[in-house]
């Protein structure tokens, strides 16, 4: 007996919400388990080095592990960027620091981070794995953090001003104008960048799952240190399982997570005229269909938000709306805030005091190399920026305007940027050592890996954010291609452009203690740079020429945030501002 149409679609209609509950349910238990499994080998007895079997069959454990570490560091990457951009961004007199210690912190590699974090957290719990866990996370979440804070700070101080005057005539809180305006305005960019910072997770798996520190080996199972343990002993077989299982990850993080949250980050776009091609995801509009998913949040952000909203409600007459002006401080100083600030100088002074005596150790040859790999390092990582922004700009606008190009460019462009450079890091070696070449310009190569993503993906995210009103209106009135690219795209990517280059920056420096120095089973490869002395001084212990070029790439850095970087934020802020 065959169904009529009309009844087999209500049956489908009315399966299909069943079948997405179950699956949400299922997803949950994962979850439990996963917190389970993770607290129960995190609580356990330290193990600082555990063998790494090369059996395709130990890949799915070493999967959870570093899914798990990733996954911890990214929403740590992400609480922190929140909190540290909206400081930045609200308080004018200490802005300039934060911006300029942000910048400092973006640029200094993973393994200047890693003796003090690990062996500090080691110190802390040494009963535990969790010791060593956290401190890998630590790890990672350096990796992660800085764009997601550039990205959030960027937007905040680009929202329209009109909408900051709405705000305050509608008495809007300082909680309200978060949520209704601030977040949404800035979610775009949060979750392109949450892509790259992913990306940048995996980038420093391999470093920090496996490494040594002076006398003291540290290995921990996870994808990191399989790909890096089938490197170094030559097995051709394990490191392509390695790479299959990591884009496999790659591929199921993009259709279950990337994709929805792109697509629902679109209705924040700011324009008066909804675009005539929206972006879809049948994962976000099965999510949407399913009852449970929607009721339960519901149900408890209800219970949150309306006691929330009365208290608000009772105290917002009595505040006396100002009219906004952007030259005056919008917060004056505590005593809180002058204690924590004391507190706060007083470390530093004496940090500074410890680094001083350390420094006395470096002998003048030492010092020479450094000086000689400073000035090398400095050109590759801006050699390596502009050969990036060539090929990422016109790819960028193009997968940001075209939906049915960003189909097919975008899901590769993130599985590219997900998949750890590192992995591929011994192949391009083998090719280097093949053709007769040094890491002297291979090394530029090889920062590329780490540092064209920051500026695709943001370029990508301010292609998207541009009103479609404004391109409807320079379709209407016949731009050239030139007036399309000097009056509309370039002025309207032009913030999330420079937060894409910043970060790249960081990218190419952290990218350079990889590219500049590589041990491969019975010979050395490297070339002169700071990469390589952070990457020799963590091997042999030398922390003092550790200290010493970490500080030189500060000062480099600091140098060019004053000079090049803070002026550009400046005009971004000011003249390439969208205002109605």
């Amino acid at each position: 007996m065959k169904l009529h149409p009309l009844a087999r679609t209500l049956v489908t209609a009315r399966t299909w919400p069943f079948v997405i509950d179950v699956g949400v349910a299922a997803c949950a238990l994962a979850v439990f388990f996963a917190v389970i499994s993770t607290g129960t080998y995190w609580l356990g007895k330290p193990v600082p080095v555990v063998p790494i079997s090369h059996s395709i069959g130990a890949l799915p454990a070493y999967a959870f592990y570093s899914i798990v570490r990733i996954g911890i560091a990214y929403l740590l990457s992400l609480t922190f960027a929140i909190t540290y951009g909206y400081t930045a961004a609200y308080n004018p007199r200490i802005e300039a620091w934060m911006i300029a210690v942000l910048d400092i912190l973006q640029s200094i590699p993973v393994l200047s981070f890693l003796p003090p974090v690990v062996l500090a957290m080691v110190a802390l719990i040494p009963s535990h794995q969790m010791g060593i866990e956290m401190g890998v996370v630590l790890l990672i979440f350096t990796g992660q953090v800085w764009n997601l804070a550039f990205s959030f700070y960027s937007s905040l101080k680009s929202i329209p001003r009109e909408m900051l005057e709405a705000s305050r005539i509608y008495r809007y809180s300082a909680w309200q104008r978060f949520w209704q305006l601030e977040m949404p305005y800035s979610a775009i960019g949060l979750v392109w960048n949450s892509i790259v910072s992913v990306a940048g997770g995996w980038f420093a798996l391999m470093a920090c799952e496996m490494f040594t520190m002076g006398t003291r080996n540290f290995q921990l199972p996870g994808l990191g240190s399989y790909l890096q343990t089938a490197a170094d002993s030559g097995d051709i077989h394990a490191l392509e399982a390695g790479f299959a299982v990591v884009i496999l990850i790659v591929v199921a993080t993009d259709q279950l997570a990337w994709r929805p949250l792109i697509a629902w980050s679109d209705k924040f776009k700011f324009e008066q005229v909804e675009s005539a091609d929206r972006l879809t995801s049948p994962i976000l509009n099965l999510l949407q269909r399913s009852a449970l998913f929607a009721s339960l949040p519901g149900q408890l952000w209800s219970h949150i938000e309306e006691p929330m909203y009365r208290r608000f409600a009772r105290t917002k007459e009595a505040r006396v709306v100002h009219p906004l002006d952007e030259g005056t401080s919008r917060n004056t100083a505590s005593p809180a805030l002058w204690t924590i600030a004391i507190l706060a100088l007083t470390v530093v002074g004496w940090g500074a005091l410890q680094a001083v005596l350390m420094l006395r150790t470096v002998t003048w040859p030492e010092l020479k190399l450094l000086l000689e790999g400073a000035v090398a390092t400095f050109l590759r990582v801006n050699a390596a920026l502009l050969i990036s922004a060539l090929w990422t700009i016109p790819v960028g606008v193009a997968i940001g305007f075209n939906p049915k190009i960003a189909r097919f460019i975008q899901p590769l462009a993130q599985i590219l940027a997900s998949v750890p450079a590192t992995a591929f890091f011994p192949i391009l070696l083998i090719g280097l050592v093949k053709i007769g070449g040094g890491l002297g310009i291979g090394s530029i190569a090889l920062m590329l890996l780490g540092t064209q993503w920051y500026i695709l993906f943001n370029v990508i995210a301010g292609a998207m954010s541009i009103p479609s009103d404004l391109r409807e209106v320079s379709s209407l009135f016949r731009f050239t291609r030139w007036q399309r690219w000097t009056r509309l795209i370039l002025p309207g990517i032009f913030p999330y452009l420079i937060t894409g280059m910043v970060t790249a920056s960081g990218g190419a420096w952290n990218a350079s203690v990889f590219a500049e120095y590589s041990r491969m089973p019975g010979r050395t490869l490297q070339t002169i740079g700071l990469g390589a002395q952070i990457d020799a001084a963590t091997d042999s212990g030398r922390f003092p020429v550790l200290l010493l070029a970490t500080i030189f790439i500060s000062l480099m850095v600091v140098t060019m945030n004053r000079l090049v970087w803070r002026r550009l934020y400046r005009l971004a802020e000011t003249r390439y501002k969208l205002e109605g």
